[in-house]
């Protein structure tokens, strides 16, 4: 029990010691065992959300190959100007690390990155790494120029020089179809070569479809669970939920068997007369399935934002509508629909984020015309190894996603996004 405070005496505790340092001690102890408990959570998402994004952003910049495994020729070529072959100098320092790159059968790396900005010069640095263990004494410019022919070509050295950098925006350039001509200059891919710009276009169209046809399907479904009787609801929310039981892997499968040629839709079509057994409609390995899989994979996530924020909804609002003259129509669209547009926002960010960055699905059931970026990332990571390449698809998709986000808070503010 604490003493009282007359004539500005310090308050002690029960114990003797002052109440305000025994209240700030209590405090500090409840903060320690706050954050205690909140580490794991934050060392999760450290490890798997913000280092994996860091990582993925660094290495689409990352240009260390040339200048670590070619130091001597990075040195040399600091002072060529670029307008003819360099002198022999450079052509000495060359040969000194392609032989250390053979020996160390490190010359590879070397010669992918380049292959990435020029195709052919994979094969030119390992088959001149080769060539220059066989080289004891110069010259050497005459011995390298007929190792290869490309070594007689100035772009080639002038894309050798742009790589000893440590840093690059090369992957970018890629990522939106665009490149290095010979002389330096930034230009546009070829035109059968621009399929980056394309795939990003498509993700977005397609993923703000499936965000509409989801808002579209999820209303009526959550206002019927939101007005419905609990035991009722309750029932249905069970089916609502009922695809998060299953493997998406499953899921995608089952639409494969549901939607090929001949598959049960196409089947059903035929019976009811609708097509004829020999004009069964093509519905997957196209933009068709892609939407349709999609949709049915993503729309709970729509279902539940809206259901939380129809159920806050009070009855008398929509009686009083209609008991100050309101039609059905009029009053659900002027008095009901405005309270769930948090819910419609909360929905449409969430199902159009998953969407974008979906890959097992399009996959499985898009082909050529419903794959998305993210299927190219994919890609780059485990066939091709271009690393790069698909650190900087990453991130302008991410950057995209927050550009998005940014502006929705802007036009509708976050503040305003419930979910129940």
């Amino acid at each position: 029990m604490a003493n009282e405070n007359t004539g500005g005496e310090v308050v002690l505790a029960a114990d003797g010691t002052p109440l305000k340092a025994s209240l700030n001690k209590a405090m500090r102890k409840n903060r320690i065992r706050a954050l205690l408990l909140v580490t794991p959570l934050f060392v999760f998402i450290l490890f798997s959300f913000l280092i994996p994004i860091v990582d993925m952003t660094f290495r689409s910049v990352d240009n260390w190959h040339v200048g670590t495994l070619m130091p001597k020729t990075t040195a040399a070529l600091a002072d060529w100007d670029g307008k003819a072959l360099p002198d022999e100098p450079v052509f000495a320092a060359l040969i000194q690390d392609l032989q250390a790159g053979a020996k160390a059968r490190e010359i590879g790396k070397v010669g992918t990155r380049l292959n990435y900005e020029k195709s052919g010069m994979r094969s030119m640095i390992t088959g001149s790494g080769r060539k220059s263990l066989k080289v004891k004494e110069g010259p050497y410019k005459e011995k390298i120029l007929k190792m290869h022919k490309k070594w007689k070509e100035l772009e080639t050295w002038t894309v050798i020089k742009r790589n000893t950098a440590p840093y690059t925006i090369g992957y970018y350039l890629n990522a939106v179809d665009m490149k290095y001509d010979k002389n330096g200059e930034i230009v546009m891919q070829a035109e059968n070569r621009r399929i980056y710009g394309k795939l990003f276009l498509r993700t977005f169209a397609i993923s703000l479809a499936i965000t509409m046809i989801c808002v579209i399907l999820a209303y009526p479904i959550s206002y019927l669970l939101a007005t419905l009787p609990l035991r009722y609801s309750n029932l249905l929310m069970i089916f609502v939920l009922l695809p998060f039981w299953t493997s998406l892997l499953v899921r995608t499968t089952a639409w494969i068997a549901m939607l090929q040629t001949q598959g049960v839709l196409n089947d059903l079509f035929v019976f009811f007369g609708l097509v004829s057994d020999e004009n069964r409609v093509q519905l997957i390995h196209n933009l068709t399935g892609t939407i349709i899989a999609m949709t049915h994979i993503l729309l709970p996530f729509m279902v539940l934002p809206l259901y939380s924020v129809m159920k806050t909804i009070p009855p008398s609002y929509m009686r009083a509508a209609l008991s100050l003259g309101a039609n059905p129509l009029v009053a659900f669209v002027r008095v009901y629909v405005p309270q769930t547009l948090s819910g419609i926002g909360a929905g449409s960010i969430l199902v159009f984020i998953l969407s974008i960055g979906y890959y097992i699905t399009p996959a499985l059931v898009g082909g050529t015309d419903g794959t998305l970026i993210s299927n190219q990332i994919a890609y780059h990571m485990q066939s091709s190894l271009n690393w790069g390449l698909a650190g900087a698809l990453g991130a302008l998709l991410l950057f995209s996603v927050l550009a998005l986000y940014l502006l929705y808070n802007k036009i509708v503010g976050i503040d305003n996004m419930r979910l129940g």
